[in-house]
């Protein structure tokens, strides 16, 4: 009783910062991107709660628990190039997509390269599809890893349970109920992250040499193969597609106005430090706590909290997972969703839908993707952090250089964008399977691959068109 307690208040604060925001989401303006007018708080703590999902509570500690320093790497990577993608991208990116009237990456793209034929848009779609419902499965792993573990509840009836948790929110409000809904996360979030950690290190008597020695990376080779450069490779695997996730820069869009950025800027990158530095110290004590003990690296944060406090502030506590999943998979969903509507249905299918048609597919297309997530969730059964590279790296390897290119280069071409595009995204998707002998985060040769690609196609067009 106790533990559904804690659990339906928490549901109960997110319904209502849904209903109180649900006047504010009555159009296709508003529900995709808020009519662009969230302040700059707004759009801070959207861009990075959107971002941060369950895999900062439970994924990147597993990661520090098993590399020690070595795993930090992604957390520097993520860092380094947030912070550039606020600085060169994000204002940028807001403007010219105002100028084009474009709500979508898509719908931009098309317009920037002057796309008549209506395949770059399909093409982005199809990469949103691939990469996204791969990402939304992730969550669900974690949400059905939550409600199993605070309920007891089978995992398969707690993925199916997740679907219906998270889908209420964008029926209600669209991108205003998640740009409130985020800010509340996001404080949430940042609280339990530093909270717990912080309890560990006193609670359980550790010193910071504990700590640093826990931090050296593991000597016996079962436990981490992977050469050191790896970890260098995986600096800018993790950061770089940070140019191109869809679900992080329609956050950019959405701001009122350009000149807040900068204010967005540091409010966003000032919570993710400290996020990513309280994710590391729960791996670094967990790595002090539960080393050698027969743990999932990847629950280290719910048996921390579930040891250390009593029964309703830990379920409470943990729903700081359940809001970071809610906050990613809602807009990833809306993203897709929104991507299927604009790209596909609007494009192709209906050219005259109503304002009215074309929220009500939105909201069909929310409720497919969730379900299609649900499945790859309950068959493939893998770690959280696979179904998170393996997507990250998909979508900023389909979109990354494109996003770069669009912005800072004026001799890119209609072809070359499609070359790019489709080159990013078939590398991502199928280097993971292909066997090479040098360890190789697939971001690194699909991104470079892309880029090439863009480059070449886009000279040769050139000069065919000119002559």
């Amino acid at each position: 009783m106790t533990t559904l307690s804690a659990f339906f208040l928490y549901l109960l604060i997110l319904i209502l910062i849904a209903f109180l925001s649900y006047k504010k989401g009555q159009t296709t303006d508003d529900f995709m991107l808020g009519s662009r007018g969230m302040n700059f708080y707004l759009t801070a703590f959207a861009a990075h709660a959107s971002d941060m999902s369950s895999w900062i509570f439970l994924a990147y500690p597993a990661a520090i628990f098993l590399s020690g320093i070595n795993g930090a790497s992604i957390g520097v990577g993520l860092f380094i190039f947030m912070f550039l993608n606020w600085h060169f991208i994000a204002p940028k990116l807001r403007t010219e997509t105002e100028k084009y009237n474009s709500f979508t990456l898509s719908s931009y793209f098309e317009s920037r390269f002057s796309d008549t034929s209506g395949w770059l848009r399909v093409f982005s779609s199809i990469a949103c599809l691939i990469f996204f419902t791969v990402y939304i499965s992730a969550g669900l792993v974690s949400l059905g890893i939550l409600l199993n573990t605070i309920f007891g509840i089978s995992y398969p009836l707690a993925v199916l349970l997740g679907v219906f948790v998270i889908i209420p929110y964008l029926f209600i409000g669209g991108y205003v109920t998640l740009a409130w809904t985020d800010c509340f996360q996001g404080i949430f979030l940042l609280s339990t992250i530093i909270f717990v950690p912080l309890s560990a290190f006193f609670l359980f008597d550790l010193s910071f040499q504990t700590l640093f020695n826990a931090s050296k990376p593991p000597i016996l080779p079962e436990i981490d193969t992977r050469p050191f450069y790896y970890s260098i490779l995986e600096l800018f695997a993790w950061g770089l597609p940070y140019f191109g996730l869809p679900h992080v820069l329609t956050k950019f869009m959405g701001i009122s106005d350009v000149k807040d950025m900068s204010k967005a800027k540091w409010v966003g990158i000032s919570w993710q430090a400290l996020a990513l530095i309280g994710a590391t110290f729960i791996g670094l004590i967990g790595k002090v706590l539960y080393e050698g003990a027969f743990i999932n690296p990847e629950y280290i944060f719910i048996s921390m909290t579930t040891t250390m406090f009593p029964t309703f502030l830990s379920t409470f506590i943990l729903c700081a997972i359940l809001g970071a999943t809610i906050t990613c998979m809602d807009s990833q969903i809306l993203v897709v969703a929104t991507s299927f509507t604009e790209d596909i249905y609007k494009k192709l299918i209906r050219k005259k839908a109503s304002s009215a048609e074309l929220l009500s597919v939105t909201r069909g297309s929310i409720f497919v993707i969730a379900l299609i997530s649900s499945l790859i969730a309950l068959t493939f059964q893998t770690s959280i952090m696979s179904f998170v590279s393996y997507s990250w790296f998909g979508l900023g390897a389909s979109f990354a250089p494109l996003v770069l290119f669009s912005l800072y280069s004026k001799k890119t071409t209609q072809s070359g964008a499609i070359a790019g595009l489709i080159t990013g995204c078939l590398s991502a998707a199928f280097w993971p399977i292909i066997p090479f002998p040098i360890a190789l985060p697939s971001m690194i040769p699909a991104f470079i691959l892309s880029v090439l690609a863009i480059f070449i196609i886009s000279h040769f067009t050139q000069k065919r068109t000119l002559s």
